[in-house]
């Protein structure tokens, strides 16, 4: 576990250099025995974001054979991890579980914090799978051993493009889940395992987004974008993402539902979107002044417009090409899953970056000497990330600027959008109202 005492500083830094990263909702307790619950999307990716944005020292419950593993046995042993032993993985050494809940139980007892994916699997589908009942008999098995409750906080993960570098992830945590209740019924009462274990699920799903397929995912962002325009702006994350979650609970219930007015709703909801992608244009353009307000907004950093900055730019550019060719074309050859994309590009990123910069500094020590060897080693990084900071400005800037052009000179489309984007807003009023009412379910 040599690991665990800087792995959270270390997983700050990565999950904020691969992902562009938002944290919204209650801080993790900074003492204290805590049981973190998290959504499963991404495969050891999910732990580094998780640890990073708790602030303090997790240890993480991994499958068995990821200990193993010969290219990541290592880290996830030197992290400090608990093997669980899957039925899956190996039957005969399901048995062996039992030491897994010791572990977490006596780790808790001492206050640590405990990180969990109680879906059991990484995976790419487009909802929470089933939990298992293994969170809630481990928090029950504590109470019994220490005689007091902690917190069980739901964290949700919620990427733009999940394998995508510099993305945008999204990470929600919940108020903690109540359970006060249930813990004296002790861990072998099934009952009050199922009834935390919904209760887990509840607090997962209000901070997380779950959709029957993928395809409704721009679907649910339009409506909720238009629905903004009359509700106000969600404040933060963590109000967007629950509104994502009603909007798709609705749109759900209104597959099912036969009411033809709903599918005509969708469609007019996916043409809108089509046509505001083709203008390069979002819902909350089309109001008054959002263009202009949104480049003035930006240009508040004119200086990472300077020659300087320019420079700056080309250089962290030019300095880790190499490294970035060399990452692309190593996860490519391996072609992993999915879920485990971008697990491959960060440990591949990590080793082949790191060794790129190593690689400079030796040549640097051998050119000119070990001053301008360690300054090497020392520059090289935050050169590169400011680097990729100014260049991801520019692109940001150059979109509003489009837009900008695009509500000027097109106003007539402008305005023939924005009555239509008002109807729709009418439309999908009216469609909460009946849901909240009961006629729709």
């Amino acid at each position: 576990m040599w690991l665990l005492p800087v792995f959270s500083d270390l997983c700050r830094l990565a999950s904020r250099a691969f992902y562009r990263l938002s944290v919204d909702g209650p801080a993790i307790p900074p003492e204290g025995p805590v049981l973190i619950v998290a959504n499963h999307p991404n495969s050891l990716v999910d732990a580094v974001v998780v640890s990073g944005m708790a602030g303090r020292r997790v240890r993480f419950l991994a499958k068995a054979p990821l200990f193993a593993d010969p290219k990541l046995g290592w880290l996830v042993r030197a992290a400090g991890a608990i093997p669980v032993y899957r039925r899956q993985d190996n039957v005969s050494a399901v048995d062996r579980n039992l030491d897994a809940f010791g572990a977490v139980i006596a780790e808790l007892a001492k206050g640590a914090a405990i990180g969990i994916f109680p879906e059991g699997i990484s995976h790419s589908e487009p909802s929470l799978v089933q939990l298992r009942t293994g969170t809630a008999r481990m928090a029950i098995g504590t109470y019994e051993e220490t005689g007091r409750t902690f917190p069980i906080i739901p964290v949700g993960l919620v990427p733009e493009r999940k394998e995508r570098f510099r993305s945008a992830m999204r990470v929600v945590l919940g108020e903690p889940v109540a359970w006060d209740d249930l813990a004296e019924e002790g861990r072998e009462n099934r009952e009050a395992v199922r009834e935390l274990t919904k209760r887990i699920d509840r607090g997962l799903r209000r901070v997380t987004l779950n959709l029957e397929a993928w395809e409704d995912r721009p679907l649910v962002e339009t409506a909720e974008a238009i629905w903004s325009q009359r509700m106000g702006e969600a404040e933060g994350s963590a109000e967007q993402i629950l509104r994502y979650e009603v909007t798709a609970r609705i749109l759900a219930a209104v597959r099912r539902g036969s009411d033809g007015r709903w599918s005509a709703l969708q469609r007019s909801l996916i043409g809108h979107r089509r046509r505001l992608a083709v203008l390069g244009l979002r819902p909350r353009d089309l109001r008054s002044g959002a263009g202009p307000k949104a480049v003035m907004v930006r240009w508040r950093r004119l200086y990472l417009s300077s020659i300087p900055a320019a420079a700056l730019a080309g250089a962290g550019h030019v300095a880790f090409w190499v490294p970035f060719q060399l990452t692309r074309a190593l996860t490519a050859k391996a072609a992993p899953a999915l879920d485990r994309l971008s697990t491959y590009k960060l440990l591949i990123g990590i080793l082949a970056y790191g060794a790129w910069v190593v690689a400079i500094a030796l040549v640097a020590l051998w050119l000119w000497g070990r001053w301008v060897a360690l300054a090497s080693l020392v520059l090289l990084p935050p050169l590169g990330m400011a680097g990729l900071w100014i260049r991801e400005w520019w692109r940001e800037v150059a979109r509003d600027i489009g837009r900008v052009l695009v509500l000027r000179n097109r106003q007539q489309v402008v305005e023939e959008l924005g009555v239509e984007q008002r109807r729709l807003g009418t439309e999908l009023q009216a469609l909460y109202e009946a849901w909240d009412s009961g006629r729709v379910r």
